[in-house]
């Protein structure tokens, strides 16, 4: 706790004198940001650091695998569920991206096969990722080494869930409008690479790659 209030002082005497127009502009204007950016949990996943974004930029939501429930989803009201209902139908944010990332513990637990009484909400919440397990005997059956096929997880996760993503009627009406862009991205946490899925090639890509194409 030490270190976070040393950081909070240190925000204030360092960081703040540099935005304080900005954050005074968005406390009089209010926020208008133009990606809502759903990631995992991890403490090693930061987007802001990561895309070296302002205050304001990204709407931000972080949980356990970065997982997306369907817009019809069984169980009780998330709150994944209705930060992209705000996000999309309030901010009318421009663009959505989903990024992954390696080493995910969710994705590992998910394989497992995770069945603790003490953890049921943890329970519930990786099971709506249960249909990664059946792409990843279907498909990657010729990957043997685990991290191999952990890895096949992680990425098969992102596409799920934007595939969820879709389900939901705000999303679905501003896609079919050319109103909202959806993205799938990887992070690599070792070497700090993005990779970004390449709908041509059915497969991510590096970031830069996928700059030099476009």
């Amino acid at each position: 706790m030490l270190r976070l209030i040393e950081g909070v002082h240190k925000f204030r005497q360092e960081e703040f004198g540099r935005r304080q127009e900005l954050f005074k502009r968005l406390s009089r204007e209010g926020q208008n940001p133009h990606t809502l950016f759903i990631t995992c949990a991890d403490s090693r996943v930061l987007a802001e650091l990561i895309t070296q974004s302002e205050p304001g930029d990204l709407f931000v939501v972080k949980n356990i695998g970065g997982m997306i429930p369907s817009f019809d989803a069984k169980g009780s009201t998330n709150s994944t569920a209705a930060a992209i209902e705000f996000a999309v139908e309030i901010l009318k944010v421009d663009d959505i991206v989903v990024c992954g990332h390696s080493q995910c513990g969710a994705v590992a637990a998910l394989m497992r096969g995770l069945r603790d009484e003490s953890m049921p909400h943890l329970s519930e919440w990786l099971n709506l990722a249960a249909p990664v397990l059946s792409v990843l005997e279907k498909e990657y059956r010729h990957l043997t080494r685990e991290e191999d096929r952990i890895r096949a997880a992680e990425e098969e996760n992102v596409l799920f869930a934007l595939e969820n993503l879709q389900t939901y009627p705000g999303v679905k009406s501003r896609l079919e409008k050319g109103t909202l862009h959806l993205h799938a991205w990887f992070f690599k946490i070792a070497t700090a690479e993005l990779f970004v899925y390449d709908v041509a090639q059915r497969q991510f890509v590096p970031l830069t790659e996928s700059e030099k194409k476009g």
